[in-house]
């Protein structure tokens, strides 16, 4: 292997050096809610490419223009982008408004002293059929809130159990952008990653679950109120799970998702024809910056690559980490260090990948390996970090609600991140992959 140069990795110290200096500025010297989302990363990106540019002075600039375009017009990234897009389209017409009805659903026919854990679970199913963490954690922690008030059930320990029910699925969805990222990324089939990805989260799950209804023991239980709910329109989000599940192709599960959604929001009157139109194109909208942060990347990557950066990076990494479960453990905590730079399991993922990819190659780990290494080690981290949107989404409910919760009461209670960063551990050292099948 080339023995690389350091100096090429300068463009992500440049990037992560902005973007966390402005969040933790944001966030606790100027008090700015949310203060980590108020960075541009897309602008932060920019910069980064720029020093990018300004490096390997032998190549002239419109070699460099060549080395970006061909990174950017790579079939994966391509294809990542339009499912982001397609993604976001369905999203757009099914609505968030099912999560509701599926949460109530299950609350009316489970004994409210499983009441806790059906929350986990139902934030387990929302996020797997919606794909978005934040969104669930948005639409379930009031619900959270009002099971733990009226039932006596931990506050803490509700609102942790949405939190990670939420992960669950952004870890497993076929139209989470973490898996897009992370299978387009790896060249790997969705249906092959969540095979791989299942064999680790289902006893993470089902540990979760038991730990959640022994801490429920000691609450004293009341009657939960039940509100009016609408299964048909869960209808869409059910054919997209099973669509995945089966091994049907993304494009014509997203493509089936989105006139089924179409038809059943416009039959039931919940939408017109011109504000579903509107609900598309903000839906596609929503992922503008998902697919802007992916271009960039893969122009900062090539460059880098050409430069370099990636040998001197690999070659580290190789005397750190050695043998086949060293290389997966190196490829995990990559993209946690990412992760906690970034407070973005998205951008972790886009980052992480083309390293990754060489790592996969040098170690001999299968690409559905890799992608499963990646999308769940991003959302472990990001899980669990007490300044990623999906603690401050849940905090900002709480408090909407007229309660208050910090993220160290609700840390402890992150049980599932925990559990599955203790399933993967032992899955990539004890378990053999050709067992995972």
């Amino acid at each position: 292997m080339k023995k690389g140069k350091v100096i090429a990795l300068l463009p992500i110290g440049v990037f992560l050096v902005l973007y966390l200096g402005m969040g933790i500025t944001f966030e606790y010297v100027m008090k700015i809610p949310m203060g980590f989302y108020n960075v541009p990363i897309v602008v932060v990106f920019l910069v980064a490419l720029l020093v990018a540019c300004l490096q390997n002075k032998e190549l002239k600039f419109d070699r460099k223009l060549e080395i970006m375009g061909q990174g950017i017009g790579d079939k994966n990234i391509v294809t990542m982008i339009l499912i982001f897009l397609c993604a976001g389209i369905f999203v757009g017409v099914v609505g968030r408004s099912s999560a509701e009805s599926v949460a109530y659903f299950v609350l009316s026919i489970i004994p409210p002293r499983f009441a806790v854990c059906v929350i986990f679970l139902v934030s387990c199913f929302v996020s797997t059929a919606m794909g978005t963490s934040v969104g669930t954690i948005t639409l379930l922690t009031p619900i959270a809130v009002a099971v733990s008030t009226a039932s006596g059930f931990s506050l803490p320990l509700c609102v942790g159990s949405v939190m990670g029910g939420a992960m669950f699925g952004d870890n497993l969805s076929f139209i989470s952008d973490t898996t897009i990222a992370a299978c387009n990324g790896q060249g790997c089939a969705m249906k092959d990653k969540f095979r791989t990805n299942f064999a680790i989260v289902l006893p993470a799950a089902i540990v979760t679950i038991a730990i959640i209804f022994i801490l429920s023991l000691n609450s004293d239980i009341n009657t939960i109120e039940i509100k009016d709910y609408n299964l048909i329109q869960t209808i869409p989000y059910i054919l997209v799970l099973a669509g995945g599940i089966i091994g049907i192709n993304v494009f014509v599960i997203l493509l089936i998702g989105i006139l089924t959604g179409a038809v059943i929001m416009l039959a039931t009157g919940a939408l017109d024809f011109p504000t579903m139109l509107s609900q598309m194109g903000g839906g596609a909208s929503g992922m503008f910056e998902t697919a802007m942060v992916a271009i960039l990347v893969s122009a900062i990557c090539a460059l880098i690559k050409e430069y370099g950066g990636f040998d001197a990076l690999l070659n580290g990494i190789k005397r750190v980490f050695k043998g086949k479960k060293g290389g997966q453990l190196g490829m995990g905590l990559l993209v946690g260090a990412m992760d906690i730079a970034t407070a973005n399991n998205t951008v972790a993922i886009v980052m992480a990948n083309p390293i990754a990819k060489e790592m996969a190659n040098d170690y001999g780990i299968s690409s559905r390996k890799t992608a499963s290494i990646l999308d769940t080690f991003s959302c472990i981290f990001q899980g669990v970090i007490p300044y990623g949107a999906q603690m401050l989404v849940a905090i900002s409910a709480v408090n909407t609600m007229g309660l208050e919760i910090s993220a160290f009461e609700i840390m402890p209670n992150l049980l599932y991140p925990y559990m599955l960063l203790l399933s993967s551990l032992v899955f990539m050292f004890f378990v053999p992959e050709k067992k995972m099948k």
